[in-house]
């Protein structure tokens, strides 16, 4: 089993003076600030009751897992599963991109099964996609040629196409594989957006972007206002619990913002395993994983530059954690990625008859899109003892004839399993394809389930985490996203100078700060349907900057992050 640290905010990897005096200044402004709230804003606080009463959940599903892992395609991480498995639409290693898709007498680059680990991050814009699924800017063409990857990858380095080119054999990734085997892939679930990761994570939780197409940072930032499955799931009287480790992303949503969520955020390291062996862990619940790679934790969301080894040992380990618990028997847990990341798939994307959620078109410079076409195929696995050993779900049976499994179809499919009171949460959801048929061909749960998944073979880095390499741009938003969680908000405007280190021990004491915020916001009887709030500026601007946006300079004096 892996061992997973348990750690403070700061991690055990020599955080500077500034960090360690960055955290005391969060934990003891806390106080003196509610206490003040209290004169200021008396009308935010009342006495709704924090406690709800659990409904009893019909069937044999009684708790959903879902993790969402970062940045690969189906055929990059299980496309040569095929060769255990006929059935499963992978890879033969026939599959080929042009260099140029304008000259039939540009080299021709075969996928491979050379996977290793990927550094630089392949291009992932909604630009960058376009040209993958289309070859060109013309998006007219269906199916979509999905002739452009190869191409892509060129103009970013020569050769990288070989990269994008390329899969993992099924020993490399040996918790997916045994999955896999064991219980249901499906090979036909794709991406909600022909984009990057927030909008697609969007999806997973509300069935829509609410109009975006990329990662604009302003309006993450300030949160995004659609009904989530989470609030569904309360509105029936039913638990939810997210399990984060570095950041819960989940906090882009302004519900969960609210004191009314505080209660449902965990620290993974201390509470999941816990919750698992007590029988404890709610209906729905969702795991976030480590997005920043510091040498103390690796990070294990599988996005490049980061080692799919590590989320390989976080799946075993979540699955040990689930089949060992009480819970097993009525359990289901759903693995997934946010969006292919740039890598080659060969499925083609579908480019009609796929419903906008809500009516809002996305911009992005001169380009609008309605919503009205997928993204590329991402890797989905189902696990439970109620599907049998070797399933592969292929195309859903509805409810459209045009139908397909994509995000969307996640809160479908909770809706229906859980049976909420609740109507849809959009056109999405109501159009998207439900798997709750994987669940239902047996009458009893299966006794056989392996009790432990086989460990990962090796690292495929082959060096320690650069903890002083620059942010990726999804980083950078997560900084930004707990800046915001606790009044910091002078950071929007400017670029995130942190290196990765830095950031993560930042955005480890902003979350802990602001949880511990809310608590106590509500145990001073504040109305749990107002935000939790974090005051800081008036003790930090004292020294002249802003806590830990300044930094020790070359000279030693103090340098403004802003």
């Amino acid at each position: 089993m892996p061992v997973l640290h348990s750690r403070g905010p700061f991690g055990q990897m020599g955080t500077s003076w500034q960090m360690k005096q960055r955290a005391w200044q969060l934990r003891n402004g806390l106080t003196l600030v509610f206490l003040l709230s209290l004169l200021i804003l008396p009308s935010a606080y009342g006495s709704n009751s924090f406690r709800r009463r659990q409904k009893k959940v019909e069937g044999p599903i009684k708790t959903i897992v879902v993790l969402v892992m970062e940045n690969r395609s189906f055929d990059h991480m299980l496309g040569w599963l095929k060769r255990l498995n006929p059935e499963i639409d992978g890879v033969t290693g026939y599959e080929w991109n042009r260099i140029n898709v304008h000259d039939p007498n540009s080299k021709r680059v075969y996928f491979n099964d050379d996977a290793e680990f990927v550094d630089p991050d392949p291009g992932h814009s909604f630009q960058a996609i376009r040209e993958q699924i289309f070859g060109s800017h013309n998006t007219s063409a269906n199916p979509a040629p999905m002739n452009g990857f190869a191409q892509q990858a060129e103009s970013m380095d020569a050769g990288f196409s070989r990269t994008v080119m390329s899969g993992f054999r099924p020993e490399i990734v040996s918790s997916f594989t045994s999955l896999a085997m064991e219980y249901a892939i499906c090979d036909h679930w794709f991406a909600s957006v022909p984009s990057s990761t927030q909008p697609n994570r969007f999806y997973i939780h509300s069935a829509t972007s609410h109009g975006e197409m990329s990662n604009v940072r302003r309006d993450l930032i300030e949160g995004f206002p659609q009904k989530t499955i989470f609030d569904s799931i309360e509105e029936s009287g039913l638990t939810y619990g997210i399990y984060y480790q570095n950041i819960p992303a989940t906090l882009f949503f302004q519900n969960l913002r609210k004191l009314k969520s505080v209660k449902n955020f965990h620290k993974f390291e201390l509470s999941f395993k816990r919750h698992a062996k007590e029988g404890k862990l709610p209906n729905y619940v969702v795991l976030e994983q480590r997005y920043f790679d510091v040498r103390a934790s690796p990070a294990n969301d599988d996005h490049p530059s980061h080692d799919v080894y590590q989320g390989q040992r976080l799946v075993k380990y979540v699955y040990d954690t689930l089949r060992a618990s009480p819970q097993w028997n009525e359990m289901l847990f759903v693995i997934t990625y946010d969006e292919h990341g740039g890598f080659y798939d060969h499925v083609p994307t579908p480019v009609r008859n796929v419903p906008n959620p809500d009516g809002m078109d996305g911009h992005i410079g001169e380009y609008r899109f309605s919503f009205d076409r997928l993204g590329v195929r991402v890797p989905t696995l189902f696990v439970s003892p109620w599907i049998n050993k070797g399933t592969v779900v292929h195309e859903p049976d509805g409810p459209t004839m045009y139908s397909q499994f994509e995000h969307s179809s996640l809160p479908a499919t909770v809706k229906k399993i859980f049976n909420l009171t609740s109507g849809f949460l959009t056109s999405r959801d109501a159009w998207a394809g439900t798997f709750e048929s994987v669940i239902s061909e047996r009458d009893s749960p299966r006794t056989d389930c392996p009790e432990k998944l086989p460990s990962p073979m090796w690292p495929l880095r082959t060096s320690p985490p650069n903890e002083d390499r620059e942010l990726s741009e999804f980083q950078e938003e997560l900084v930004i996203l707990a800046a915001q969680l606790i009044g910091e908000g002078i950071l929007f405007n400017n670029n995130v100078s942190m290196t990765v280190a830095e950031a993560n021990a930042y955005v480890e004491s902003a979350v802990a700060s602001f949880l511990e915020a809310g608590q106590m916001q509500l145990e001073l009887g504040f109305d749990e349907m107002s935000l939790v709030v974090v005051k800081l500026a008036s003790m930090l601007n004292k020294q002249g900057c802003r806590g830990f946006l300044c930094r020790k300079s070359s000279r030693g004096g103090r340098e403004s992050l802003q």
